[in-house]
């Protein structure tokens, strides 16, 4: 099966991918819901068979990736413990 990992940050989907594995695994990088909307819907048009997405997506976002891809295949979203809540949150609400 052929999968894909989505995640959001200060990406361009169109420049900011890679694929390994001759191209069953990709990943790819956006900057919006928008984006990976879109780029989920290409990715399930070119026969990719599951996609993950990063925490910054959340529930909402996921929901909203799902139906982009009109609920054909599956799509998760990454998540953490409770116990480690300070630590992301430390981790990524850093400045720099």
């Amino acid at each position: 099966m052929k999968f894909a990992f989505i995640i959001m940050g200060d990406f361009d989907a169109r420049r900011d991918r890679a694929a390994i594995h001759d191209g069953t695994a990709q990943i790819v990088g956006v900057s919006n819901i928008g984006e990976a909307c879109a780029a989920a819907k290409t990715l399930c048009e070119k026969g990719i068979g599951c996609i993950e997405l990063c925490g910054a997506f959340g529930e909402e976002g996921a929901k909203k990736v799902i139906g982009a891809t009109e609920n054909k295949i599956p799509v998760g979203y990454v998540t953490h413990l409770p116990e480690q809540e300070e630590i992301y949150e430390s981790a990524f609400l850093k400045t720099e």
